[in-house]
């Protein structure tokens, strides 16, 4: 699930041994990946690299303008496929994301990029995620329920949305799910290695029992703590180190403080940073919280 390939949106199909064959795709114009980044351009973001922002905004706002996008901008069938109505729209031909149709809907302009965020593009932002697991949610139950198979794999720049696949992990009928971790353009490369090592060239393809050949990407370096020490001390650079059985409480508390948090933990990863997803969810959970 992306914003386009070439012409395909989106698509499914079934992997067995070396070959993957597809069952259905999602044609531009209509694209998840670009409804979402139509509301990233309107919130003031910058498409193609903002989307973690309006996804990191959402629990900050209210689902208000969830059923106006489902009865206006598109028609959401029970299988998760879906048209969008393309007079709210401007990327296929015009230079921005958005037609002034769009703004008439939503009662205004485009906000403009670094100006004071308003409790109505956190709400915009609420909504438009809102709708995207909607959807991820129907159209991973219609590919179970087609296929009858038990795991699942997601890339695709859609598949970056990590509060969609937390969903479909825990309301989901899959047992097991993978998500390409360069799940957005640069994992194409990837693919296409293995599509014509394997399907292309007919190599053997043998499963191990492991669910992750790719172990996650991490590809990078890995600092141990007394690496991290001597930096910082040949630096003069001033550090508190906490033993481990402290450290859950301590970030809970900066989070509750409203405080952001770096995560660094173990090798680099290739792919997209993955913080402000779960800060996201840990905002959203501790509002929940103050609200009860």
């Amino acid at each position: 699930m992306d914003g386009v390939g070439e012409w395909a949106t989106s698509s499914y199909g079934v992997g067995r041994d070396n070959k993957v064959t597809l069952l259905s795709e999602t044609r531009f114009p209509h694209s998840l990946g670009l409804l979402y980044s139509a509301f990233t351009y309107y919130t003031g973001f910058k498409v193609n690299s903002g989307e973690y922002k309006v996804m990191g905004l959402a629990p900050y706002g209210e689902p208000k303008y969830k059923d106006l996008i489902l009865s206006e901008l598109m028609d959401l069938k029970e299988d998760g496929s879906f048209m969008l109505n393309m007079e709210y729209f401007d990327y296929c031909a015009g230079l921005q994301m958005t037609s002034r149709k769009f703004e008439e809907l939503f009662g205004g302009p485009a906000r403009k990029p670094e100006t004071l965020l308003t409790q109505r593009d956190m709400d915009l932002a609420r909504s438009v995620q809102d709708v995207t697991e909607e959807v991820m949610l129907r159209t991973t139950r219609h590919i179970h329920k087609e296929t009858g198979e038990k795991n699942l794999c997601l890339a695709g720049g859609v598949a970056l949305n990590c509060v969609g696949n937390g969903r479909i992990l825990r309301e989901g009928p899959f047992e097991h799910i993978w998500i390409q971790p360069a799940a957005g353009d640069a994992g194409g490369a990837l693919g296409a290695a293995l599509f014509a090592w394997y399907q292309y060239l007919d190599n053997k393809r043998t499963a191990d029992g492991q669910r992750d050949f790719q172990r996650g990407s991490y590809l990078g370096p890995e600092y141990k703590n007394g690496a991290i020490a001597d930096y910082l001390q040949r630096n003069n650079i001033p550090y508190t180190e906490l033993p481990d059985e402290e450290i859950p409480e301590k970030i809970a508390d900066l989070i509750a403080q409203e405080k952001v948090i770096g995560w660094f933990e173990g090798h680099m990863e290739f792919g997209r940073a993955r913080w402000a997803p779960a800060l996201s969810l840990a905002m959203r959970d501790l509002r929940r919280c103050r609200k009860l």
